[in-house]
């Protein structure tokens, strides 16, 4: 069985650059964000659990309407709690079939969410990416084209980046300044190693 990873980080840190990173080295990263996304429309569990909680507006012609939920939960945190606790179960049952499926010596499971969902206890060892407040704000609205307050709420929807980092077994530092690939090649090889003690 493989050494299970954890790959994570708040908003902006760059934890899907580094993902990839990893998967040129033939490491297999399971993302949870893009299988969440998948499930929405595949697991019959979570569909009848949003329509239920959150209306018919969920789903259109059978496929899951991402604007009509995130327009409901965005200001609400209630019932982004709600969403939370429909979804996550979800997504970790999906990488647990999935983890147990590889052969590698170690995998990866992408996610930002790792502490906030509980998934930590299903992991060996835990990698965050780390990034400095302002690139991470800067980022974010680059790439998802949003305002700086939009951004800000997001972050702080997730737990503070001092306390996850400090929670993890290793950091990745993302600012921009210092190098990636030797940070990974390092931690590659770190986790080959416990994988053989396994």
């Amino acid at each position: 069985m493989s050494l299970k990873a954890g790959l994570t980080g708040g908003i902006g840190s760059g934890k899907s650059v580094v993902a990839r990173m990893f998967e040129t080295l033939g490491v297999p990263v399971y993302y949870a964000d893009l299988a969440a996304k998948q499930l929405y429309n595949t697991d019959e569990e979570i569909k009848e659990s949003l329509i239920k909680t959150f209306g018919e507006g969920c789903y259109v012609n059978n496929r899951f309407n991402s604007t009509y939920l995130r327009q409901l939960v965005f200001n609400d945190p209630a019932l982004l709690e709600q969403l939370n606790n429909i979804v996550h179960p979800a997504t970790i049952r999906d990488a647990r079939k999935w983890l147990s499926a590889q052969t590698f010596p170690y995998v990866l499971k992408e996610a930002a969410l790792i502490f906030e969902s509980g998934s930590q206890r299903d992991l060996d060892f835990i990698v965050g990416v780390s990034a400095p407040l302002e690139n991470r704000i800067l980022r974010v609205m680059e790439r998802d084209h949003l305002p700086r307050q939009d951004v800000l709420s997001r972050m702080d929807r997730q737990l503070d980046d001092k306390i996850k980092m400090r929670l993890c077994d290793a950091v990745i530092v993302n600012d921009d300044k210092t190098p990636l690939l030797p940070q990974v090649l390092a931690l590659h090889e770190k986790l080959l190693g416990l994988a053989r003690l396994t």
